[in-house]
């Protein structure tokens, strides 16, 4: 498999280069996560890093290389895709104050 030396920036990897396997499309993951061992034995802890371009050529503004930037809120963020088709489900628990579609407010009668 191939690999590539991809720089690391902040956090606790921060100045360093890895070896990093390259996808079937010739990139590296997007995400990267190092497991750190607990120094008393308990569980680890998960470092997170995200993909983001090195640089961008002038013309066409395609990626010239790719490093990982420390991400702290790492675990918030969901890894599925997102697809453009499924559209966004909405959480009717998340905004209290929706009305459900269709149907009007206890206040309108």
């Amino acid at each position: 498999m191939k690999s590539q030396d991809t720089p690391f920036d902040g956090g606790p990897m921060d100045g360093r280069v890895l070896p990093v396997l390259l996808g079937i499309t010739g990139h590296p993951p997007k995400t990267y996560r190092i497991p750190v061992p607990a120094p008393d034995g308990g569980p680890p802890t998960v470092l997170v890093y995200r993909r983001v371009p090195l640089r961008q050529s002038g013309r066409l503004g395609l990626p010239q290389g790719w490093k990982y930037l420390y991400d702290p809120d790492g675990a918030a963020t969901a890894d599925r895709p997102r697809w453009p088709w499924s559209g966004r489900t909405r959480d009717p628990a998340a905004d209290p104050d929706a009305t459900p579609r269709g149907k009007p407010d206890d206040a309108d009668g």
